[in-house]
């Protein structure tokens, strides 16, 4: 059996993409002294476990904050966001869940519990400080020699700890388990929890980890020219700008056939690039019935379940679906779903990506140099 259907919390959101902004606030969660962390640790359970759902991707709400948490906002609103161009210390940012997090001096130790935030670290040029990441950490390769503190899902707290970090980067909407991320505050340690519902919260996550991390001004020209380049694209395939395919994105074929959910990051990625995105009709469940999609009609079937062996002769041959227009005119197209859905710098290379997978005839702008 195949690997479960993608998680959006797991890439969105960076796919995945709904969130609280930040903004300066009270101090809260100094770092403590490690020592007594670590003693409290190894008397408490020291690992957490991600449960999937069997029935797809899992739904792109946020999750509450963590109960060690000082809540400031639900993740629906949008404070206002300050990014400083100068890394100033002490300083409180309010994370994706609505967390007050206090950082007392620029981050030394760093661990990412998430893919995205790995390649967002060693982009604006603090990978150097980065001490632990997950086992999926394989962008860029030099993040590979780094120390794994998560392995399918399981977070190591108390090797987490071990390291002694005084920054630590989370997933929200369950990629990393709230319990994980409550035992690391127990102890005194800052945990940022970052999860971007949509393509604006990947330009927003990258000037929250800069922030965090004291590399505001990095973070800021990447976010600014990640934005630059997906608007560039927008402007010439977005939406009213030329003819739309209907495109059925496949996120998984086991045990069901899954597609995308409404209003999902890659409904969103889609539309940027030119096309019209076909839907489960529901915003949780991401499962895709077949006479739905037969009815739906795709005009092209971009396989982002390729990853792992599905193939365009095997779509073709599938009972029922030789009257989709996708497959009698051979435009199922296997793409690299990882720069696709993960929301870190290599989403506008997704989106390119993407763009040219809907149409490879795409009349894509020059990329930035």
């Amino acid at each position: 059996m195949k690997p479960a259907p993608f998680n959006p919390a797991a890439r969105f959101p960076v796919i995945p993409f709904e969130r609280p902004g930040r903004r300066a606030a009270g101090a809260t969660f100094p770092v403590a002294i490690f020592a007594a962390a670590l003693a409290a640790v190894l008397l408490a359970a020291c690992t957490a476990t991600a449960s999937p759902s069997p029935s797809g991707p899992a739904p792109t709400g946020s999750i509450a904050p963590a109960a060690t948490g000082t809540p400031t906002a639900p993740p629906e609103t949008e404070p206002t966001v300050e990014i400083p161009v100068e890394a100033v210390f002490p300083v409180t940012v309010t994370d994706d869940e609505g967390t007050d997090v206090t950082i007392e001096s620029e981050p030394q130790r760093i661990v990412s519990l998430t893919p995205a935030t790995t390649e967002i670290l060693f982009a604006i040029g603090a990978g150097d400080r980065q001490v632990g990441r997950t086992d999926a950490d394989d962008y860029p390769p030099e993040a590979t020699d780094l120390p794994v503190v998560v392995k399918l899902g399981k977070v190591d707290v108390e090797k987490i700890v071990g390291l002694e970090p005084d920054l630590v980067l989370a997933g929200g909407d369950n990629f990393t388990p709230p319990e994980a991320v409550a035992k690391l505050r127990e102890v005194g340690i800052p945990v940022v929890v970052v999860y971007a519902p949509d393509v604006e919260g990947v330009f927003e996550d990258v000037e929250l980890v800069g922030t965090a991390a004291g590399a505001p001004g990095p973070a800021s020209e990447l976010a600014d020219g990640m934005r630059a380049e997906i608007d560039a694209v927008a402007a010439v395939l977005g939406p009213g700008e030329r003819a739309r395919p209907r495109v059925f994105y496949e996120t998984g074929d086991q045990p069901k056939l899954y597609g995308i959910a409404d209003d999902s990051p890659y409904a969103e990625m889609i539309s940027l690039a030119g096309g019209e995105p076909i839907t489960t009709g529901s915003a949780t469940n991401w499962e895709m019935p077949l006479e739905a999609l037969i009815a739906a009609d795709p005009e092209v079937v971009v396989l982002g379940d390729s990853v792992y062996g599905v193939t365009a002769e095997q779509v073709a041959a599938r009972p029922g679906w030789d009257v989709i227009t996708a497959v009698r005119t051979n435009a199922i197209r296997p793409v690299n779903d990882t720069v696709i859905t993960r929301p870190g710098p290599r989403l506008v290379e997704g989106l390119r990506a993407l763009a040219l997978a809907i149409d490879p005839q795409a009349p894509l702008p020059s990329p930035a140099p």
